[in-house]
């Protein structure tokens, strides 16, 4: 007699995950796939000086998303962040990262693209794009390195989304 357990029937359904059923299309979702850097920069400029300050520097953070169809119909997504560490008004560091991706939608409402791109899209690339800007300033000296938060993509497109309704409408001239 043995403990072990007989090999799964790779053949059984699952009823863990869900299958479509014949006829029915398939739900909206998305693809990624590709990941990579498009740019990125680390400026340490006072080293080895800014490896010794006191205290927590001030940290200025700017997040910018850019997304466009291609020909092929695919999309691609890229997530600017750029990070300015200033303590006492001198420099500390700077990073700058552009992080794309390349993404396929599929069964996706055409009011929907927009909002997947901006908000579920980033959130997907996000983790990635933080672990570069960690190892960074890791590399750069700094210890603890620089954790990026966690970023509400959804807060920052419903405020893009407010900016703009709240813009007045041009008019041509006659």
């Amino acid at each position: 007699m043995t403990d072990a357990a007989p090999p799964a029937d790779t053949n059984a359904p699952n009823p863990t995950q869900a299958q479509p059923q014949q006829g029915q299309p398939a739900g909206p979702g998305f693809r990624i796939l590709a990941q990579y850097v498009r740019d990125f920069s680390f400026e340490n400029p006072r080293a080895p000086e800014s490896l010794r300050i006191d205290g927590k520097p001030a940290i200025d953070l700017g997040v910018e998303m850019a997304a466009q169809g291609r020909p092929d119909g695919l999309f691609e997504l890229d997530l600017k962040l750029s990070i300015k560490a200033s303590h006492e008004n001198q420099a500390v560091f700077h990073v700058e990262l552009v992080y794309g991706g390349l993404f396929q939608l599929a069964n996706v409402q055409e009011q929907d693209i927009e909002p997947l791109l901006l908000i579920e899209c980033p959130r997907y690339l996000f983790p990635f794009a933080r672990e570069i800007i960690a190892r960074a300033t890791a590399d750069g000296g700094f210890y603890p390195p620089f954790m990026l938060d966690p970023i509400d993509f959804a807060a920052i497109y419903i405020a893009r989304q407010q900016q703009i309704a709240r813009q007045p409408v041009e008019t041509g001239q006659a």
